[in-house]
C-alpha cells in the first residue's frame, strides 16, 4: 500500500470519518443497526453504492461543458441503488423488507458520501477508491453499533441471521447467557444515547492522539466541524 492510500484510508476510516466526525448518513445508521444483520445488509449495500456512485462522479467531472452535473449524478446513484435493491429482492428478500426505504436513499446518501473527498475528473480510481474508503468508514461505525443495541436490547446476536444467510443460518444466533436485554437501546432515544457515547469516546481518544503530535491544534472534536455540504442527506 503507497503512503497516500494509507493516508487516504487513514483519514477516511478514523481521523475524517464520514459519521464520526462530520455527522453523515445519521438517518440510515440510527435506522437499521438496532439489528446486526440489517446492518450487515445495508452494509454491504453501501460498499456496493459508493465506489461506483465514485466512479461516476469522476467520469461525469471528465465530460466538458456539462452544465447538468447534479441530476446526471443523481440518476447514476438511482439506478446503483435500484441494482442494490433488486439483487436483496432476489436473494434476501426479507431483509429487502425490513431495511424498507434506506436502500433506496442511497441514491441521495451516495451522492453526498461518494464525493466529499472531490477527487476531481482526472482521477476516477483515485474517487472510487475515496468513495469505497467513506463507505467502509461508515460501516465500520455501523456495525458495533447494531452490534451494541443488539445485544443490550434483546439479549441476543444474529438472532435473524437467516434474513441474510438463508435457512442454514438459523441456529446462528448468539444468546447472552440469561440476560433478556430491555427496549431502550432498539428504539430510537437508545440509538441517539449509544451514537452519542461512541462519538464522546472518538472525541476523547482523537484528542490524546492530537496531544501527542507537537503543534497540532487541539480545538476540533467530532461533530463540531463543518460537513462538506450545508445539509446532510438522508
Amino acid at each position: 500500500m503507497n503512503e497516500g492510500l494509507r493516508q487516504r484510508a487513514r483519514e477516511s476510516l478514523w481521523q475524517d470519518n464520514p459519521a464520526l466526525r462530520r455527522l453523515l448518513g445519521l438517518c440510515p445508521l440510527l435506522a437499521v443497526s438496532d439489528s446486526l444483520v440489517k446492518a450487515l445488509g445495508l452494509g454491504l449495500a453501501v460498499l456496493l453504492v459508493l465506489p461506483l456512485a465514485g466512479l461516476g462522479a469522476a467520469l461525469v467531472g471528465r465530460v466538458p461543458g456539462i452544465r447538468v452535473r447534479l441530476p446526471a449524478l443523481l440518476l447514476i446513484n438511482a439506478t446503483l441503488a435500484a441494482c442494490a435493491e433488486l439483487l436483496l429482492l432476489a436473494f434476501a428478500y426479507e431483509l429487502q423488507q425490513r431495511l424498507g426505504i434506506f436502500i433506496a436513499l442511497l441514491a441521495s446518501s451516495s451522492l453526498l458520501l461518494a464525493t466529499r473527498h472531490r477527487a476531481g475528473p482526472h482521477a476516477p480510481l483515485t474517487a472510487a477508491t475515496d468513495a469505497a474508503l467513506t463507505g467502509l468508514g461508515f460501516v465500520l461505525l455501523l456495525l458495533p453499533l447494531a452490534a451494541l443495541r443488539e445485544s443490550l436490547g434483546s439479549g441476543r446476536l444474529l438472532a435473524d441471521a437467516h434474513l441474510l444467510f438463508g435457512p442454514r443460518a438459523q441456529g446462528w444466533g448468539l444468546a447472552l447467557g440469561d440476560y433478556q436485554g430491555f427496549a431502550l437501546p432498539l428504539l430510537a432515544p437508545g440509538g441517539f444515547i449509544l451514537l452519542g457515547l461512541l462519538i464522546a469516546l472518538y472525541n476523547r481518544l482523537e484528542q490524546r492522539r492530537r496531544e501527542r503530535l507537537p503543534g497540532q491544534s487541539h480545538s476540533l472534536h467530532a461533530g463540531t466541524e463543518s460537513p462538506a455540504s450545508p445539509t446532510d442527506l438522508p
